[in-house]
């Protein structure tokens, strides 16, 4: 199994940022969408930034239904290498920011490989819980449901996937479940946020640990 791509979202502190790094995180999230815990502020994202500087991660911001000209001063004023589009945006929008782009899905039906094709050249695909049963998915707009819920789903779904970019899993990953999500999905890595919180924003050192000790060697508590 080539070495899973970690994502290690909704950072809040340097210190949790440097310690992911160390641990072998390729991607670290900054959240700047306001109604969720995790966001952040333009001085807190730059001590973020700064504390992983020169590591070779990517620092990505996590956005929610910004204008591309929005996006742009804060991942200018950061430094983000990556910008996350959680919200409604169209294709077009994502081809904006090209190979800097993560487009993110939400929905129990995976796009099939003509639709991913409208978002050509981005950097690659996040696939996410879906609106709980009976929410529509374009009013799934809650504080947290822009990452961080712990909420799981079935990753099989992504199992077959036509896609020619990387491919991330999100949505309830954790110690325990991690491997499994990445086997059964056939993802090219894995986007944890809640999963290794002892609260929200809070990464929690021992659950670091013991997920990429799991990620890499295939061990991890039985948790369902």
């Amino acid at each position: 199994m080539t070495r899973p791509l970690v994502k290690i979202c909704g950072l809040t502190r340097p210190e949790d940022a440097r310690l992911a790094v160390e641990l072998g995180a390729d991607l670290v999230g900054l959240n700047f969408h306001p109604p969720s815990p995790r966001a952040l502020g333009l001085e807190r994202a730059r001590e973020i930034a700064a504390a992983v500087a020169g590591s070779g991660v990517l620092v990505v911001g996590v956005f929610v239904a910004l204008s591309a000209g929005e996006i742009e001063e804060v991942a200018a004023a950061v430094g983000l290498d990556l910008v996350q589009l959680h919200g409604r945006e169209d294709p077009e929008a994502a081809r904006r920011f090209g190979t800097r782009a993560i487009q993110v899905f939400r929905r129990p039906d995976p796009p099939d490989a003509a639709e991913l094709a409208l978002y050509g050249g981005v950097w690659g695909f996040l696939f996410d819980a879906p609106a709980p049963a009976g929410v529509p998915t374009d009013r799934f707009a809650g504080a947290d449901a822009y990452g961080g819920t712990g909420r799981t789903w079935d990753h099989g779904a992504l199992r077959g996937l036509a896609a020619e970019r990387p491919v991330l899993v999100a949505g309830g990953i954790r110690p325990g479940n991690a491997r499994r999500a990445l086997e059964v999905s056939g993802a090219r890595g894995v986007d944890v946020c809640s999963g290794v919180e002892s609260a929200p924003g809070i990464k929690d050192p021992r659950l670091m640990r013991e997920l990429f000790e799991e990620i890499e060697h295939g061990q991890g508590r039985n948790v369902s």
